[in-house]
Formats: C-alpha cells, structure tokens, sequence
C-alpha cells in the first residue's frame, strides 16, 4: 500500500457546473472542551488543637489582662512595664512647683509687703487663682504618670503585644508575631542606665523592616534573653513556656 501523498490545498480538486474550482479542506479536529475539577473543602479550617494546660494558662492570662487580644491558647509569658525612674524628672518639677505656689499663698502678706510691683491685692483675691493653678499642675502631674504606667509590653507564646498610650484618651495596641520577628536587642546608655538597671528595648520585623522600641524597661537584658528565647523555640516548632513574671 503505498503512503498517502499530501494533499495540496492550494489547487483546485474538482469544478462545479458553471467551471468554477472548488478547494478541499483540511479535516477539522474536535474541540477539545476544557475539564473543570471540582474540590470540596471544608467550610471552616481546622483549628489547632491546643492542650489542657495551655488553655488554662490562657484563661488565667485573660483574667489577669482582660484588655489583650489574646488567641484561643495564647497565654502570658511576660509582661514588662516602665522602670519607675521616668517619672522622677516630671514628678519632681511638678511637684517643686505646686510647693512654691502654696509657698507663696502662705506667705502672701509678706511678700506683698517686700514686692514694688504689685501692692493692695489681697489674699482671699490671690487664693482662688493660685489654688487653680496649682491644680491644673496637679491633674497636669497625674496625666504623666497615667500615660507612662499604661504603655505596656507583653509576650506570650505567640506574639509580642505593645500597648501604646499616646494621651489620656488615646490608646494603640501593636500585635507582632513571634515568626515575624527578625532581631531583639537592648541598649543601656550611660552611668544612670546601668547603676538603675534600665534601658530600651528594640525589636525589627522580617518584610516592612519595621521597628517598635520600648524605652525605661526594667531588668532589660533579662527580657530580651526571654524574647529570644521564645522566638527561637516559637520558629522551631518546640513549646514556648515560661514563668510569667
């Protein structure tokens, strides 16, 4: 049997009545009707399952912080507050002032009396202004200390939590998880730092390169030596367990 010979489509194979050519086409294929695959999944992920003893610690940590936003089994490892050393300097001003006001209201009469510039005011006219006075100092002093108690840093066996008090009404909490974090360090500067003890705390995420530090930490080396640990068993998969201090 001899091969088929290609067929050149090009040429007329027959005519019609009237002598016009006419063309052979080249056999069409079937189209081929794309296949859909259809893959069932469940309409909720699985979640972890979380022991016994990690859902305690969990609800005691929400007890003990009910202002965190803690996870199904993340519980508390850490929590750092402000060495109470920042406060000294505003404290001290405020308190300084408050004492030369009342000083001065004590002793008004004789300071009238020695004084060229002001002359005929009395007492009972001064108190009122230099009463107010020393209590917008006073509210001004307790703003300080609210705002400087409240900024607060936590770890747990998950992420890292910072609560940032800006001002008496504004409040900012940043989560970053133990597998985002890149570096952990801590810096003391200066003889004041390292005769208290206190410093700042710096932490760098892997991807947005993003910074969070947190400045006056008591015991600061103590607490990176912990982060560091929790990172290093959070990214290898072992439990991240510590005495929550």
């Amino acid at each position: 049997m001899e091969p088929d010979k290609q067929t050149d489509y090009t040429q007329p194979v027959a005519y019609d009545a009237e002598g016009r050519p006419l063309y052979a086409h080249p056999p069409t294929q079937p189209a081929v009707q794309p296949q859909q695959v259809h893959l069932s999944r469940p309409l909720e992920p699985a979640k972890p399952e979380v022991s016994e003893q990690a859902k305690a610690r969990s609800e005691e940590s929400q007890q003990l912080y009910p202002n965190l936003n803690l996870s199904d089994g993340e519980y508390v490892i850490s929590a750092v507050r402000r060495h109470p050393i920042g406060l000294v300097i505003p404290l001290a001003v405020g308190t300084l002032i408050i004492a030369i006001a009342l000083s001065l209201l004590v002793n008004f009469d004789a300071v009238m009396e020695s004084s060229t510039f002001i002359s005929g005011l009395s007492v009972q006219v001064a108190a009122l202004p230099i009463l107010l006075f020393s209590a917008l100092v006073a509210a001004g002093m307790y703003i300080v200390y609210y705002v400087y108690i409240n900024n607060k840093f936590f770890l747990t066996n998950e992420s890292v939590i910072q609560e940032v008090q800006v001002s008496l009404f504004s409040r900012q909490e940043q989560t970053v998880s133990l597998a985002n974090i890149e570096d952990a360090s801590f810096t003391k500067e200066g003889i004041i730092q390292h005769i208290f003890n206190y410093g700042s705390i710096r932490l760098s995420t892997q991807g947005d390169e993003t910074t969070y530090r947190f400045t006056f930490v008591a015991d600061p080396d103590r607490h990176i030596a912990t982060l560091n640990n929790a990172v290093e068993a959070f990214k290898n998969g072992r439990p991240v367990d510590s005495e929550t201090k």
